[in-house]
């Protein structure tokens, strides 16, 4: 390739894209003495993960340690191992384990990007050896966006879904608070707090400055990078790699209609955020029938894999199964006309009162079961049965109690719900059947079945209410199973459920250092990935909260370490590679 002799800037390190991993490379680099330029071609920073819970899955955090919920990386690893299965990526998830505690404690010590233990949240495959109950999972502590000033505008907000009064974040603590806002005096001096912090924010702001979850994720580290005064370039997109004897120099970029070529002294960083908008990558590593909904940033449309395709770019996709981690989501209708998503996460699915079922009218899933592996088990029934979309089915009492979806618990009247489309309604499970096109028979019988298995406390067919993640996330006032309970008061309601990713799991393969790998196995010299553009460690599988969030903070860190001069020595951080005890090698056997 021909040299490049004029240059319209020059920095150390070009990031391309200001999500989490893209702001924190950069932020890490900054800290690390290195010139950095970040270029964002969106209106606001944030991406696919300011929509997000923002929890990080971090085995050995410090965070935990310290609040006495003890965990070890040498059980996680085996259960990595067992999970992903295979040597093939084992490095970097040996990378991953040694440096997270280490990563995280490097945000939490030198910049604002500060974390909580969440305590009790269990590993999601609970049968497997080396999972956890409590330890693995951290989340962002609460941000003041008022510290942000007017950038605050450019933090990109939650999904509507997430927000109640046209703008107010609430936390998973927050929920019961204001659910019950008149059972206690302390649960209504809160929820009075809340809501006059609110009504203050919105004299000056377009929503509440009391941001949680991944918007203060996101928040957080552009509060650190703006502090540092390191330059974060809006609606300005990375158009072409520049190389010179094989190594990446430099690139073009277009910012406000003019053309740029920046030269780089220590490599460019690609963290775009995945592909999930892009039609070709879709098609190439997903299932068929490719689900038509998403949940990533309509941004996220694969500009780093075709960036690092056209340098010789190895993409890894053979080895995710799936091409990327899922939820199960309901289709909203927002005010205008507008159509929104809501991710069945955790809220419903577990509680006691609902099944799922396909256009049979039969289950096929553990209710309870993570969101990825719901989804999973759609797309097995799929084959055989129609299972796009799936039905959610309850009763009457089951909303009134836990809400569904979009509707909050102590819902009453379902009318307006029913009348935007978003959920069903009828006096008769046979009625309800016909109304959304499942068979009726099929319906009647899983039900009947289901409340059998209500009665007794054991669900004989899936097994919901038997782990640690079902309980964790039913009622746990419930006897005798916290998940289980009949369906019978009418009258009955069904919500659609349809596939949708949250992030790309297949992207650019690279070494444990985010230096992205050529077809030939090498790495590109000057050329990194992070975040959802690096193929995940997790190929495909979904081990617990956090499965994104934590490997693109820690790669980022990895990354901008690497471009430092500073790599992180293997094996420093936790010994997890390489470092079992006698006892926990046989039990890996």
């Amino acid at each position: 390739m021909a040299q490049v002799t004029a240059w319209d800037a020059e920095v150390d390190l070009l990031v391309a894209g200001a999500g989490p991993g893209g702001m924190a490379a950069a932020l890490v680099g900054a800290l690390e003495g290195l010139e950095v330029m970040v270029c964002e071609k969106s209106e606001q920073i944030g991406g696919t993960a300011s929509t997000s819970a923002g929890t990080l899955w971090i085995p050995g955090n410090t965070q935990s340690r310290r609040a006495g919920y003890d965990d070890s990386p040498a059980q996680a690893e085996i259960y990595m191992d067992r999970l992903v299965g295979g040597t093939k990526g084992r490095d970097l998830r040996s990378a991953y384990l040694e440096t997270g505690p280490e990563a995280i404690d490097y945000y939490d010590t030198r910049t604002d990007v500060q974390f909580l233990p969440c305590g009790r949240h269990p590993d999601y495959q609970q049968n497997m050896a080396g999972a956890a109950v409590t330890g693995r999972a951290i989340v962002p502590k609460p941000f003041d966006g008022r510290l942000l000033g007017e950038d605050f505008r450019l933090v990109r907000p939650p999904i509507g879904e997430f927000m109640i009064f046209g703008g107010m974040m609430v936390g998973k603590d927050d929920i019961p608070r204001l659910i019950g806002r008149f059972k206690s005096a302390a649960n209504f001096a809160h929820s009075a707090k809340l809501f006059l912090r609110y009504l203050s924010d919105r004299l000056k702001y377009p929503r509440g400055t009391r941001i949680t979850m991944g918007n203060a994720l996101v928040a957080r580290l552009f509060y650190s990078l703006r502090k540092r005064k390191v330059p974060i370039r809006f609606e300005t997109a990375i158009r072409e790699i520049l190389r010179e004897g094989g190594r990446v120099v430099g690139a073009v970029v277009e910012s406000g209609g003019r053309t740029l070529r920046v030269r780089t002294r220590k490599g460019v960083v690609l963290a775009t955020g995945g592909f999930a908008h892009n039609t070709e990558f879709r098609k190439a590593f997903m299932p068929q029938p490719v689900p038509v909904h998403s949940l990533a940033c309509e941004t996220d449309t694969g500009d780093g894999l075709t960036l690092a395709r056209s340098v010789g770019a190895r993409i890894d996709g053979d080895q995710h199964r799936g091409g990327a981690f899922w939820t199960p989501v309901s289709v909203t209708r927002r005010t205008g006309g507008w159509r929104g998503l809501f991710p069945h996460l955790a809220l419903d699915r577990a509680k006691p009162g609902l099944i799922a079922v396909n256009a049979a009218g039969r289950r096929f899933v553990n209710e309870g079961a993570s969101y990825h592996d719901f989804v999973e088990a759609m797309f097995e029934s799929h084959k055989l049965v129609p299972t796009m979309p799936a039905w959610l089915i309850c009763d009457s009492a089951f909303v009134a109690k836990y809400g569904i979806g979009v509707v909050h618990p102590g819902t009453r009247n379902l009318a307006p719900h029913e009348k935007s489309g978003y959920l069903t309604t009828a006096p008769t499970l046979a009625d309800l059947a016909r109304r959304i096109g499942v068979d009726p028979v099929g319906l009647a019988d899983s039900v009947r079945r289901h409340n059998g298995f209500a009665l007794t406390g054991s669900d004989l067919d899936f097994g919901k209410g038997d782990s640690e993640l079902n309980r964790f996330n039913g009622d746990p006032e419930h006897r005798p199973n916290p998940c289980l309970k009949p369906i019978e008061a009418a009258p009955f309601v069904a919500v659609a459920v349809w596939p949708a990713e949250i992030a790309c799991s297949a992207g650019l393969a690279t070494d444990a250092d985010g230096q992205v790998l050529g077809e030939d196995g090498g790495p590109i010299p000057g050329l990194y990935a992070c975040g959802n553009d690096m193929a995940s460690i997790m190929a495909g599988t979904y081990p617990g909260p956090g499965t994104t969030l934590g490997p693109a903070l820690v790669f980022a860190y990895r990354v901008a370490m690497h471009a430092a001069g500073k790599g992180v020595a293997a094996g420093r951080a936790t010994g997890a590679s390489g470092a079992l005890g006698r006892e926990e090698q046989a039990a890996a056997r």
